[in-house]
């Protein structure tokens, strides 16, 4: 992005100058970037209707799953519609103040993800470890509890960034301490919770004495695992990679790849989504 510095009186705007030059391939980005959004809005959109009206799915794996999907809409609704509209009208400047709002919106997306699949990791760790107490320690109140500071939490830390990105001088000092104090508390944190969530895991699930109680128990953990290793490895590649040819299609994939394949994980890999699909279906010809 370049700043545009001609009339210091309007507001600052800037040219989002990696699409610029795919100007030839403008219609094949639309459609494509048309595409995977409409893919992305429905299929978790029917994943939270699905958990909203299946009372089966009414546990606390499901409302966390609920609240992911609806992290994966936010998350794409905050750079895809800007691209889809570049794409449509060739117009590559952007406001400041859109700028702001995007770079607010995408940093929570990805704080409130990270929270999200930590609380993910610690419902399956109670859910093999301690199943005969699963339902008193996984209460509503606690799930609603660890829901909202995934949220809350996420907010206040991402306010306080774009605060000081606003607000940005050549003293950066602040700025990159915040940064540093933020990635512990979103990135390394988060990742160690759900690390040992899951060795805990994996010892007691070799505890058990037959192969198919061993798969039947680790399986359950089996779309979450997915996801994690998916939105994990999706970043640790992006941030890894020092190509500015393959960065727009990185960026593009980190921003994609886990919202579109959310839905499709936890639903062919899940034998309750594929049997609350399975009834609402009938229910719907039943009363027709």
């Amino acid at each position: 992005m370049g700043g545009d510095g001609s009339n210091i009186t309007s507001e600052p705007r800037f040219f989002i100058f990696a699409f610029s030059t795919f100007e030839n391939q403008r219609l094949i980005i639309l459609t494509v970037v048309l595409l995977v959004y409409l893919i992305i809005l429905t299929g978790n959109l029917l994943i939270i209707a699905l958990i909203c009206l299946e009372p089966r799915l009414h546990t606390p794996m499901y409302f966390f799953l609920c609240n992911l999907s609806t992290l994966d809409i936010m998350y794409v609704s905050t750079t895809l519609p800007k691209l889809i509209y570049v794409c449509h009208t060739g117009d590559h400047v952007m406001s400041y103040t859109s700028c702001m709002t995007q770079l607010y919106f995408f940093c929570a997306s990805g704080s409130i993800e990270s929270y999200l699949l930590t609380s993910m990791a610690i419902d399956r760790y109670v859910a093999v470890c301690f199943p005969l107490r699963y339902s008193l320690i996984m209460s509503k109140k606690v799930c609603v509890l660890l829901a909202f500071t995934a949220w809350f939490m996420s907010m206040i830390n991402v306010s306080i960034l774009t605060y000081l990105v606003h607000n940005l001088t050549y003293d950066t000092y602040s700025l990159k301490t915040t940064i540093a104090v933020a990635s512990v508390y979103i990135g390394a944190i988060p990742s160690c919770l759900v690390m040992a969530s899951y060795v805990r895991i994996i010892y007691t699930v070799l505890k058990i004495k037959s192969s198919a109680g061993r798969w039947k128990t680790f399986s359950s953990c089996s779309s979450h695992i997915t996801i994690v290793v998916l939105c994990y490895g999706c970043g640790t590649i992006f941030y890894l990679s020092q190509s500015h040819e393959n960065e727009i299609i990185l960026s593009f994939m980190f921003v994609t790849l886990v919202p579109i394949l959310n839905p499709l994980v936890f639903s062919l890999r899940n034998r309750d989504i594929t049997q609350a699909i399975r009834r609402q279906i009938e229910r719907r010809i039943t009363s027709q």
